[in-house]
């Protein structure tokens, strides 16, 4: 495994981490024993990041990361980020939200605490919840802040309402086929010294080169009606996947792994955050790393994702 610093930090997280989502009805792995296979062969390969969220299957990640860390015995070798939704920012639910994080998670404090998405829905003042985190980490309670799902404009906001610390990582959808973060996000991390975590590296498995437009209707978790699986927005996907495929058995690898390599490859602030529904898939994943794509094939793979047009306007 390799690793990435954290933002302006010292501390050292896996270049690919673990998300979580998996954890919960959205994804489906909803036994115990089964997620804690997951995380204990994550931590076999080298992960030391782990990602989970209040909202994930509401809170049943949290609860089945934090029981597996400590039933085996590795609090003190992995990185803990968690999230609180833009609906609990209000000053008080702000401590309430990250006291029940802690309690689900088993710890006394969460590595990185991130607000999950702006709240777009009701009126808290960005100050508001921002100064509450930050009274959190004076406590001991969180020990840095991170922003998921924001834009520069509302990152920069954020920013100067802290008056002794400061955001390290913004946590945003990138992918092989969703780029749009290159255009503004991944510049700004880059000139602010912040890490990129990127959630939904593989697109939900859409470049993993397991579906084809003739079987991407099957799906019955929250992939169904994800509009990269629209039909005519797949047929564009597909003929990546077909490259991706073909670059794969040059090196010797998988089609996520060449995914997820080129992602590594794009910026030296970039931190994917798969998931994974069984170990075999974290081997997979780690296996991104140690090796790096050759500049021809990386402009291969650059070109025949920037041909592509996706759209959400399905209905």
């Amino acid at each position: 495994m390799e690793y990435r610093l954290l933002g302006k930090t010292n501390e050292k997280i896996s270049t690919i981490g673990l998300g979580t989502w998996q954890f919960s009805e959205a994804w489906g792995v909803l036994e115990y024993e089964k997620a804690k296979e997951i995380v204990s062969k994550a931590i076999e390969v080298g992960i030391n990041f782990f990602d989970t969220a209040a909202v994930y299957g509401r809170g049943k990640s949290e609860e089945f990361l934090g029981r597996a860390i400590r039933e085996l015995e590795v609090r003190d070798q992995v990185f803990i980020a968690t999230k609180i939704p833009g609906d609990f920012l209000s000053r008080d639910d702000v401590f309430k939200s990250v006291e029940k994080c802690l309690k689900r998670l088993q710890v006394k404090t969460i590595d990185l605490m991130q607000v999950h998405w702006p709240p777009a829905w009701h009126n808290y003042p960005t100050c508001e919840y921002m100064r509450a985190l930050e009274r959190l980490l004076y406590l001991g309670k969180i020990r840095y802040i991170g922003l998921s799902n924001f834009p520069p404009e509302l990152v920069e906001s954020a920013r100067n309402c802290l008056s002794t610390t400061d955001i390290v990582s913004l946590q945003i959808r990138y992918n092989v086929i969703e780029r749009d973060a290159e255009k503004e996000l991944i510049p700004y991390a880059e000139k602010s010294k912040m890490t990129i975590l990127a959630w939904s590296p593989l697109a939900k498995g859409a470049v993993t080169g397991k579906y084809t437009p003739e079987n991407i209707l099957e799906f019955t978790d929250v992939r169904k009606g994800d509009p990269i699986f629209y039909p005519d927005n797949f047929k564009q996907v597909y003929e990546l996947v077909k490259a991706l495929k073909e670059i794969a058995q040059k090196y010797n690898k998988t089609p996520a792994q060449v995914s997820l390599n080129w992602l590594i490859s794009y910026s030296p602030v970039v931190v994917p955050i798969p998931g994974a529904k069984k170990p075999s898939q974290v081997e997979d994943n780690a296996g991104a790393i140690g090796w790096r794509l050759s500049y021809e094939d990386l402009r291969k793979i650059d070109e025949i994702s920037r041909s592509i047009r996706i759209t959400r306007v399905i209905w």
